[in-house]
């Protein structure tokens, strides 16, 4: 019965580690980027994109 009881206990910390893991608050350290300038070259409409 004893391991049963540990297997159980087991199993659960288990599935609630991985749930905290999901759901629980990201701690990438992503920089803030902002908005970035545009450097391209602007856009030219053809004939062929009437139609």
């Amino acid at each position: 019965m004893s391991a049963i009881s540990k297997l159980l206990a087991r199993l659960t910390q288990y599935i609630t580690e991985a749930a905290m893991r999901i759901f629980g608050p990201n701690n990438d350290s992503y920089p803030n980027t902002g908005v970035q300038p545009f450097s391209g070259e602007p856009y030219k409409k053809r004939a062929a994109d009437n139609w």
